[in-house]
């Protein structure tokens, strides 16, 4: 193990409070170069084209990002728009919900539920061509974050197909991702639990 030093356990449950000590230590780092490994998986993406699309899908990352700062949106929106489909290569059944729960402990609670929500809201553009409900969305019609899904759809994600759009390069947003994913995890003054201020 090149030197470093490792837990007493060969089972989770026979180790000590330094063995645990010991990997909070070692693990910190790693915590600390979240936001780089999202930017380096995001990099990836510029190779992948959407199937059948006119664009890649760091182009879509990128154009819904753009749309979402020249609204004006807060950082919250900018990163959350940026990240909302990398879990598009791992977890293409379920991505919505892959990238909810990597922003989930780091944004307001109304930006990860409208991530994780956002692959069915946005079938409402596209899902009668399949025979499906368009209309399933409004199951959610009660939820008060309903309507910043349905606003997040509209104007940033369903729109950022363009391979002409104006996007910003990825660098242009490296920044915010560091300083959104160096945040305390799960702290309340960020989670902002129950609080509704839609897309800004």
């Amino acid at each position: 193990m090149n030197g470093q030093r490792t837990v007493s356990f060969t089972a989770m449950k026979d180790g000590t409070k330094e063995d645990y000590e010991l990997l909070a230590t070692l693990e910190k780092p790693h915590h600390e170069m979240t936001a780089s490994r999202l930017l380096r998986e995001l990099k990836s993406q510029d190779e992948e084209t959407l199937a059948g699309y006119k664009i890649t899908r760091l182009q879509h990352a990128l154009q819904s990002a753009t749309r979402a700062e020249d609204d004006g949106a807060d950082i919250d929106w900018v990163v959350a728009a940026l990240l909302h489909d990398i879990g598009d290569g791992l977890a293409p059944q379920n991505h919505d919900r892959f990238a909810a729960e990597i922003l989930r402990p780091f944004v307001r609670e109304e930006v990860a539920w409208v991530i994780e929500h956002h692959g069915l809201f946005q079938s409402y553009f596209y899902g009668h061509h399949y025979g499906w409900d368009r209309n399933a969305r409004e199951r959610y019609k009660d939820h008060p974050y309903y309507q910043t899904c349905a606003d997040f759809c509209e104007r940033w994600d369903q729109s950022s197909f363009d391979p002409g759009y104006p996007m910003k390069p990825l660098e242009h947003f490296e920044d915010r991702v560091h300083e959104v994913f160096s945040r305390k995890a799960y702290d309340p003054a960020v989670i902002c639990e129950g609080e509704v201020r839609g897309l800004g």
